[in-house]
This record gives structure tokens, C-alpha cells and sequence, in this order.
């Protein structure tokens, strides 16, 4: 890690310094953590293949637009990176209504809305996990929309590499349903949801460890399952 006093200026705070102390403590499970992504990415690419093609190929016979989609996220020490997923909204989405969805939104397709439920459409972030911008198990990724309306303290959640599932992520894995009917989408989803999402994303960070990640992905496949 980064030494406290080459952190970007919001990081250098009382708030996030607990986290950082946690985290200085941990640099085997760090290694390890990197170790492991590296490894799981490159097996699940070789069971992955042949899925990924086949949805590309429907994603691209079905509907107008790119098979990817790529968005600008924040990551470890609020860097930018494009998350990489399937398309599962009309072109042009991000511009037509808000940065979050909810049931029945208009701008998904009907591709879309089966990769959405299964959380098929996140499979091309292996890609993202193998060259580093992402982790298997982590904070979801914001956008940096709403990284600008983080508090001191949510900014410790920078201090490790963005995931594709965590605590937070299964616990909110129907969010979509929560922010459905609301008048303005915004508004609930950084004044309600995102508080109680960081909540966990926190105290995945103070407990963080070799062993509660291979806990997390287990979890993660027995939800998907379910």
C-alpha cells in the first residue's frame, strides 16, 4: 500500500486512518488476495468462453449497439477505470435517464433483462479482475457521480480494489426492486441505500482477510444458485 502521506488529499483524514492501520497489518492476505483473482479469473476463463461467445452473438443478433458495455468507475486510491459488462440496455441508456435502475425500466432489453436476473452480464468483468482494475471480492464500483458524495469515512472503502461481489452487493443484491416507484431515483439511492450499502462495504474492510473472501465467494454462488 501507498504510505499515508502520499494518499490523494480525501484520504488523508482521521476518518480513514483506522482502515488504512487495518490494512498496513494485513499485506500477506493483500498478496495473497491478488493471487487468488489472478488465478480464479484464468480458471473461470476457460469455462467462461464458450458462454461469453454465445451471449455476445445474442446480444449482437438481437439488438442495436456494441456487445460490451463499458462505464467509467472509481477504483483503489480513486482511479478510473471502464468496468467491462454485457449490454443489456438500449444504446445510449446512460443519457436517457439515471445512473441507477429499477424494475421495469424501459431502457433495458429483453436480452437484458434474463442477464440481469441470472447476473449474467457481469461475467466480462473477469476481464477487469485479471488485469487489475478490479478484484473478485470487493466494493462495488461507483460511479464517480457518486464517489463526489461520499463522506470522510467512505473514502477507506478506495483504499482496496473495486469487486464484482461483497457483502454489501448480496445484501442489496435486489436493489433494483428497493428504487422501484421512487419519484427521484437519486435522491433515495445516496440518502438511503448507499449509506446502509457502506455500512457493510466499512466492515468488510476492518475485517478483512484471506479466508472472509473465500467465505464471501462461496456465499456469493449459493445466492446465485438460489
Amino acid at each position: 500500500m501507498k504510505s499515508f502521506d502520499k494518499l490523494p488529499p480525501q484520504f488523508r483524514c482521521d476518518e480513514v486512518r483506522p482502515y488504512y492501520d487495518i490494512l498496513c497489518q494485513k499485506s500477506a492476505s493483500l498478496v495473497l488476495k491478488r493471487v487468488l483473482d489472478v488465478v480464479i479469473s484464468l480458471i473461470l476463463l476457460l469455462f467462461l468462453v464458450i458462454p461469453i461467445i454465445v451471449i455476445s452473438i445474442i446480444i449482437k443478433t438481437t439488438s442495436k449497439g456494441t456487445i460490451f458495455y463499458k462505464q467509467e468507475r472509481i477504483t483503489t486510491y480513486g482511479r478510473k477505470f471502464k468496468i467491462l459488462k454485457f449490454r443489456t440496455m438500449i444504446t445510449n441508456a446512460d443519457k436517457l435517464g439515471t445512473l441507477v435502475t429499477t424494475v421495469g425500466d424501459s431502457r433495458i432489453t429483453k436480452v437484458g433483462r434474463f442477464l440481469r436476473k441470472y447476473r449474467l452480464d457481469e461475467l466480462p468483468q473477469i476481464f477487469n479482475v485479471l488485469f487489475g482494475s478490479m478484484s473478485i471480492v470487493g466494493t462495488r464500483p461507483e460511479v464517480e457521480h457518486y464517489v463526489n458524495m461520499y463522506s470522510p469515512e467512505y473514502y477507506a472503502t478506495l483504499l482496496m480494489p473495486a469487486g464484482i461481489t461483497s457483502p454489501a452487493s448480496i445484501m442489496y443484491k435486489d436493489e433494483e426492486k428497493l428504487l422501484s416507484g421512487e419519484e427521484n431515483i437519486d435522491d433515495v439511492y445516496v440518502n438511503t441505500i448507499l449509506p446502509e450499502k457502506m455500512k457493510y462495504n466499512l466492515l468488510y474492510i476492518k475485517n478483512f482477510g484471506f479466508r472472509s473472501d473465500i467465505k464471501i465467494m462461496f456465499k456469493t454462488i449459493k445466492e446465485v444458485i438460489r
